[in-house]
């Protein structure tokens, strides 16, 4: 909207409490990670299970998407994790809607979805038992087997950390002091250009101060190189929605974000390139490529949030349905890409044609999830929707 001055005023909220646009940021992104998933089997990359087709033409898109993907995920959790608990009242009430919303889902698919994908990692690795076998007996053991570490939490290590993120506020806005701390860091990156600088000041030098101490390892209590980035965006996130001024630092400085983005992403791109899958590279183009993603990711985050909210802060009849959407269909994307690349390998079908097998059945099996998610109110709380009647109500997706 032009005041008149020559100024653009954003109006960030919308009456219902809402911003629209990371509505649309958080649908885009979750939108990405089927066809990401699909590529991580045709890259040279090691992943769960290969296609048996290696492109390293795929190296330079990913790399591209991988510094900031998920990053941005975790800074509108975190934005969305203040309005919710200005909703909730108190940080108990925050804590408990948030810790039924993300757990529940979470123990679903530790025990009806993850041992697919478990159990097609040890028949890759010799395991001969039917899967009904492997789930009644071997999925619930601990240790390393068939060269697989059980357990694990798969693809659903985000929810994990997303709840460790938000117990973590909760912890902070529950003891006044830390709320009062979390307003004053907002206030302060308000001055100047500090929200730009600032936070990649932070991301970079705990990366690199972790890069040859701390094995980059996943896992809620080991992947302390992970933590550095996620919890420092969540947090971002978090104060953006608690402190408006912000905002407007966001739209003052999106350009020169945009252009840091590009040069961190070109560090990162150039590594991944000239040392494609398991090679390593030298120990400086290493904290090279790990500064460019940080980088990348903040410079990324703040870009689209002003993209977000300049250009898509509207609703549209297919906002809600999409967005109801994403919860279940992340739970299932992963194994059923997973397991429709297993079976697909005794084919020996043409690479495109794999592919195309492998996003179709995928695009089935999350459509088919939603589908009984909205018949069967049940099941729905199993895979992260909320009742009609809450949704109604304007409650916000348990991932968001």
């Amino acid at each position: 909207m032009d005041t008149g001055r020559g100024e653009r005023r954003y109006d960030c909220m919308t009456p219902a409490g809402r911003h629209y646009g990371l509505d649309w940021l958080r649908i885009a992104a979750f939108a990405m990670l089927i066809p990401y998933h699909v590529a991580l089997a045709f890259s040279p990359w090691h992943w769960i299970v290969s296609s048996g087709h290696a492109y390293p033409a795929l190296v330079a898109p990913m790399a591209a998407l991988t510094p900031w993907r998920l990053g941005l995920l975790f800074a509108v959790s975190g934005y969305a994790g203040a309005t919710l608990f200005a909703r909730a009242g108190d940080a108990a009430a925050f804590a408990g809607d948030r810790s039924r919303r993300l757990l529940i889902p979470l123990a679903f698919g530790m025990v009806a979805v993850v041992p697919i994908e478990m159990w097609v990692r040890v028949r890759e690795a010799g395991y001969a038992r039917d899967y009904f076998h492997f789930w009644l007996f071997d999925a619930w053991t601990s240790g390393t087997h068939w060269g697989v570490e059980f357990p694990s939490w798969e693809h659903l290590w985000f929810l994990v950390y997303l709840w460790a993120y938000t117990m973590i506020v909760a912890g902070m806005v529950a003891w006044r002091r830390g709320l009062a701390w979390l307003d004053r860091a907002a206030a302060w990156l308000a001055i100047s250009r500090r929200l730009l600088w600032a936070p990649m000041a932070v991301m970079v030098a705990a990366r690199l101060a972790l890069l040859f101490v701390i094995p980059e390892r996943q896992g809620l209590f080991r992947d302390w190189a992970g933590h550095s980035q996620f919890l420092t965006l969540f947090l971002l996130g978090f104060l953006i929605a608690r402190h408006p001024p912000l905002w407007r630092a966001l739209h003052r400085f999106w350009r020169p974000a945009a252009l840091l983005a590009m040069l961190g992403g070109a560090v990162t791109i150039g590594v991944e390139v000239a040392y494609p899958g398991s090679a390593m590279p030298p120990h400086a183009l290493m904290a090279a490529s790990r500064a460019g993603r940080s980088v990348m990711a903040w410079g990324m985050v703040v870009t689209l949030f002003h993209l977000a909210d300049a250009h898509a802060n509207r609703d549209h009849r297919w906002r809600r349905a999409l967005g109801q959407a994403v919860f279940p269909a992340y739970i299932v994307h992963h194994p059923a890409i997973v397991l429709a690349t297993w079976c697909t390998l005794p084919l020996a079908l043409a690479p495109a044609a794999q592919a195309a097998v492998i996003l179709t059945a995928t695009i089935a099996t999350c459509g088919a999830t939603v589908a009984l998610a909205r018949l069967v109110p049940a099941f729905g709380m199993l895979v992260g929707v909320a009742p009609r009647a809450a949704r109604r109500g304007g409650i916000a997706p348990a991932i968001c």
